[in-house]
């Protein structure tokens, strides 16, 4: 079953047409591999996928509800002058998500020790982490994350491996933009090259 899907899919950007024509269906247990290089669209698409950016052309066939989904955007969303309980507690308050959960969430991901400290101190591993942190704290159905990627060390980069391999194992999808190839491990991936 597919978690999402359009059909002759147009996205624009600052008055220019960075794709057309795309067909696109991702089903459950599939992690879709977006690369291509600066300006090629995959940002711009992912904005459309989840609804905040509008198609130039196309529709969708498949439209997941606004809470069946996560996005996460490569800048982390994080206020940088709050710790990491600070931010993700205000997350949780926005979606309606029980805060005890927090504390084991950061332990999973390595920064618990770092839970008091201000964002503006953490490395961009650190902060990517932080990102991270809130896949986990309201599981989603479908993943749309833009270079979850970046800033991770090797042993954040098998621990985004795990993550993504246990969401697809409980039926979920992903849609997953890097300029790198995904950490071994991780099944059911696709790979489009946008040119």
């Amino acid at each position: 079953m597919s978690l999402i899907a359009v059909e002759n899919l147009a996205v624009a950007r600052g008055g220019r047409t960075l794709l057309r024509g795309l067909d696109l269906a991702v089903q459950a247990g599939e992690v879709l591999h977006l690369r291509g290089g600066n300006g090629a669209g995959k940002t711009s698409l992912l904005e459309v996928l989840c609804g905040l950016r509008v198609p130039l052309e196309g529709a969708f066939r498949q439209r997941p509800e606004p809470q069946a989904l996560h996005w996460l955007g490569h800048k982390n969303a994080l206020n940088l002058a709050l710790t990491p309980l600070e931010n993700l507690g205000f997350w949780c308050g926005l979606n309606s998500v029980a805060e005890d959960a927090l504390l084991p969430v950061l332990q999973r991901l390595g920064i618990e020790r770092l839970r008091h400290r201000p964002c503006r101190t953490l490395s961009a591993g650190q902060k990517r982490r932080c990102a991270l942190a809130r896949l986990l704290l309201a599981p989603r159905p479908l993943w749309l994350l833009d270079e979850p990627l970046d800033g991770l060390d090797a042993q954040g980069l098998g621990l985004f491996a795990q993550l993504l391999a246990e969401h697809l194992g409980r039926g979920g999808a992903a849609i997953v933009t890097s300029h790198q190839p995904l950490p071994p491990g991780v099944p059911g991936v696709r790979e489009w090259q946008l040119a």
